[in-house]
């Protein structure tokens, strides 16, 4: 019999595929909270900004794990730009707001980076130079989105109004009126139809498993819901795709200037470890593991799933988001795991990264 081929497996790993994170921080921090305070948290790390977040819940550790160093590489750049770094310098350097002088200041940081970490951003100057967050093979697919597709859709003018303060019915008279229009939907469906998201934004690979679902009219229904039922102006990753940036009003956890003295304070707690989430001694008593079950088959989704329950402590809570492919909770593991379904609907409700599918939220028996 032939081995079942993971996505993880074809998937490459060798450049920076997420510069900013695209699941909701607020969300995942309060999934987490009960277990969090003084224990230790398992994190994909992407490109560090809910690994950050996590620090906010004063846990004693957050452990950020990924196979990419690349993304490893987004986490360093953050944490020297938090430890040297006023919170305007943290977001001017890291391409939030205007200026020209980020080379400058990589120059100061690059001593507290790893030699790994050092060798790829030297490597990769003109990326440092236009803002960290903006690096990312997902962030350029978002740009051609902002750039290309939208105007050939909405006005300035309308596009603009999108962000505008109103309340929810207020959101769901304007997108009836003035955003929903035949072109919208159509250019929407072509733009982020599997085959375009696939060849530009994520990984093909990341599909294998998805089977026959209409990627394009499930994203479209999900952006109408975010764009009429939850507030839009204070949305991050809303402003991001109509922007290009995070305004003031929209900024993601970690970079909001409340949390920026618990972040700073609490660096020395943040751990990065290459390899996969099924690879990091425990115990754990939290676990931020991204989408990263929709990357495995079956089998293989069993596997790291139980492996991680062998990791866990009793009363650990397991966070993971659906995109395309249903990964839930193994029935194998139904007496160890129960399912927290009732609090996973609330929390996906007002999920503002609001492209997955559904949320799920697991508490170790």
């Amino acid at each position: 019999m032939t081995a079942e081929r993971s996505g993880r497996d074809r998937a490459a790993w060798d450049f920076v595929r997420y510069a900013s994170v695209w699941e909701d921080a607020d969300l995942l921090c309060e999934a987490l909270a009960p277990a969090a305070r003084g224990g230790r948290l398992l994190s994909v790390a992407s490109a560090g900004d809910n690994a950050l977040a996590l620090l906010t819940l004063d846990p004693a550790e957050v452990v950020a794990v990924d196979l990419n160093p690349a993304q490893l590489a987004c986490v360093e750049l953050r944490i020297a730009a938090f430890r040297r770094l006023d919170p305007p310098g943290v977001l001017a350097f890291l391409g939030v707001s205007p200026s020209a002088g980020r080379l400058d200041t990589y120059r100061a940081l690059r001593a507290d980076l790893s030699p790994g970490a050092r060798e790829f951003w030297d490597a990769h100057p003109e990326t440092v130079a236009g803002g960290a967050i903006h690096a990312g093979k997902f962030e350029r697919y978002l740009r051609g989105f902002r750039r290309f597709v939208l105007p050939l859709v909405h006005s300035r003018r309308t596009i603009e109004a999108l962000r505008e303060p109103r309340t929810v019915p207020e959101q769901r008279e304007f997108y009836a009126k003035e955003w929903d229009t035949w072109r919208w939907r159509g250019m929407f469906r072509l733009f982020f139809s599997r085959a375009v998201m696939g060849r530009l934004g994520r990984d093909p690979a990341l599909f294998d498993h998805v089977g026959g679902v209409s990627t394009g009219d499930r994203i479209l229904a999900r952006t109408r819901y975010a764009l009429t039922e939850l507030p839009v102006r204070p949305n991050p990753y809303c402003a991001y795709i109509m922007t290009g940036t995070y305004p003031p009003e929209a900024l993601p956890r970690y970079l909001r200037p409340e949390h920026f003295d618990a972040v700073r304070g609490r660096l020395d707690r943040l751990r990065l470890v290459r390899g996969g989430v099924e690879g990091v001694d425990g115990p754990f008593d939290g676990f931020n593991l991204s989408d990263v079950f929709e990357y495995m088959g079956p089998a293989e989704h069993a596997r790291v799933y139980a492996a991680l329950v062998d990791r866990a402590n009793p009363g650990a809570r397991l966070a993971y988001w659906n995109m395309m492919a249903r990964r839930a909770r193994p029935d194998a593991e139904s007496a160890r795991v129960r399912r927290l379904e009732a609090e996973a609907r609330d929390l996906h409700a007002r999920d503002r990264a609001w492209f997955y599918s559904a949320f799920h939220l697991d508490e170790v028996a």
